[in-house]
């Protein structure tokens, strides 16, 4: 199993990100074999941690068309910075 960490520094959070992020987690889940998915924030840092079966199950996940778009308007309008870390979990309950 692999974990996804995306840690970000907030810029501009509108309606359209909260409907996007919404879209985005069900999609993940229902798409993508997308384990579990939490986000957090906290003043104007954000986390989210999404689980996964398989690399493959990820990297399918990031060349999804909506993903995409999502991923460039973080970068033009929702996020001042962000970082995306993989790592694979050698022990999960």
């Amino acid at each position: 199993m692999y974990v996804v960490i995306f840690k970000a520094t907030v810029a501009d959070f509108d309606k359209a990100y909260s409907c996007m992020a919404q879209d985005l987690r069900k999609r993940a889940i229902t798409r993508y074999g997308c384990l579990d998915f939490t986000s957090l924030t906290e003043g104007n840092k954000e986390i989210a941690l999404s689980y996964w079966p398989s690399l493959e199950h990820i990297l399918e996940w990031k060349n999804d068309p909506l993903h995409k778009r999502a991923q460039q308007m973080g970068r033009d309008k929702w996020y001042s910075d962000f970082s995306v870390e993989i790592s694979e979990l050698i022990k999960a309950r």
